[in-house]
C-alpha cells in the first residue's frame, strides 16, 4: 500500500487545512506564528554558522529546510505558506475573504515577533552577552542584510522591482513545499517532499519575508548601517508583495483551478433551482396489504 497522495486528493486536503487555519483563535495564531518565526530563525542562523566555517553555500541550502520541516510537522503557522493555502480555501468556498485577511495579519505579526525574539537571543548568545563582536557570523549577517536592503536602494525602482520578483520566485517554491507536505501519509515522505523545493529556493538566493524578519534585524543589531525604514520599504514590503503573488496565484489558485476540490466541483450551480419531482415522475407502488387483498 503506497503512502502517496494524488494531486486531486492533496488539493482537497489543502482546502480542508485552510478551513482549520481560518478558524484558529487569535491566541493560537500568535503562539504558532511566534514559534514558526523562531524556528525559521534557527535554520537561517545554522546556514550562517556553516558559511562562517568556509563550507560551500550549497551545504547551507541543504541544511536550511530543517526549520521548515520542524514548523510544518508541529502544525505551526507560517504566513508565506498560508499565502497559498487560504486562497485555495477561498476558491473552494470553505474560507471567507475576511477570514483570510485575519489569518494573514495575525500570523504575519506572530512570525515577526518570533523572528525578532530569536534575533535578540542569538545576538546575546554569540557575543557572550554583548562582551564580544560575534566574529565571522556577525560579519556575514551584516553583509547579507546590506545586500538585501542597501543594494536595492542603490538601484532605485529597479531594485524595488527586483525584490518583488525574487519574492515571487521564492514563495513559488516555498508554497509548493507547504502543499507537498500533504503529498505523503508517512513522516519520512512528508520530509522528503518538503525538503526539495525549500532547498531549491534557498540555494538560488531568492527573498523570503519571514527569513528576512530574522536576517536583516540581526544584521542591524550587529551594526549594519540600515535604518528601520530601509528594512521595511526596500525589503519587507516588496518581498511580501512578491510572496503573496506567488503563493496566492501561482500555487493556491493555480492548483485549485486544475484540481478543483469536491466541495466546488460537485456543487449544484446557484442558477439551477432545485425542484421537487412531479407526480408523473414518481411511480405508484401498491401497498403490500392491497396486493394481499386482491389475491
Amino acid at each position: 500500500m503506497t503512502d502517496y497522495v494524488s494531486p486531486k486528493d492533496l488539493v482537497q486536503e489543502a482546502v480542508q487545512l485552510a478551513g482549520k487555519k481560518a478558524d484558529l483563535s487569535v491566541r493560537d495564531m500568535l503562539i504558532r506564528g511566534i514559534l514558526a518565526g523562531a524556528f525559521l530563525g534557527y535554520a537561517t542562523s545554522l546556514v550562517f554558522m556553516v558559511s562562517s566555517q568556509g563550507l560551500p553555500p550549497i551545504v547551507g541550502a541543504i541544511l536550511f529546510p530543517v526549520g521548515f520541516v520542524i514548523l510544518v510537522l508541529l502544525g505551526l503557522e507560517l504566513v508565506t505558506g498560508n499565502f497559498a493555502l487560504l486562497p485555495a480555501g477561498v476558491m473552494a468556498g470553505s474560507v471567507r475573504f475576511p477570514s483570510l485577511l485575519r489569518n494573514w495579519t495575525w500570523v504575519f505579526l506572530g512570525n515577526m515577533i518570533g523572528s525578532l525574539l530569536y534575533a535578540v537571543l542569538f545576538y546575546l548568545a554569540i557575543t557572550n552577552f554583548r562582551t564580544g563582536n560575534g566574529g565571522a557570523i556577525a560579519d556575514l549577517l551584516k553583509q547579507a542584510a546590506q545586500k538585501k536592503t542597501l543594494a536595492y536602494v542603490a538601484l532605485g525602482p529597479s531594485g524595488w522591482a527586483t525584490a518583488v520578483v525574487k519574492g515571487i520566485l521564492c514563495n513559488w517554491m516555498v508554497t509548493i513545499g507547504a502543499v507537498l507536505a500533504l503529498a505523503s501519509r508517512s513522516t519520512v515522505g512528508k520530509i522528503a517532499a518538503m525538503w526539495l523545493p525549500i532547498m531549491t529556493f534557498f540555494a538560488l538566493g531568492f527573498e523570503h519575508s519571514v527569513v528576512n524578519m530574522f536576517l536583516i534585524p540581526s544584521g542591524m543589531i550587529f551594526g549594519a548601517p540600515i535604518s528601520v525604514g530601509q528594512f521595511l520599504l526596500w525589503n519587507l514590503l516588496p518581498v511580501t508583495i512578491g510572496n503573496i503573488v506567488a503563493g496566492a496565484l501561482f500555487t493556491g489558485v493555480a492548483l485549485h483551478a486544475t484540481y478543483p476540490s469536491a466541495s466546488t466541483s460537485s456543487a449544484i450551480p446557484a442558477s439551477q433551482p432545485v425542484t421537487a419531482p412531479t407526480s408523473q415522475e414518481v411511480p405508484f407502488v401498491p401497498a403490500p396489504a392491497a396486493r394481499l387483498h386482491s389475491m
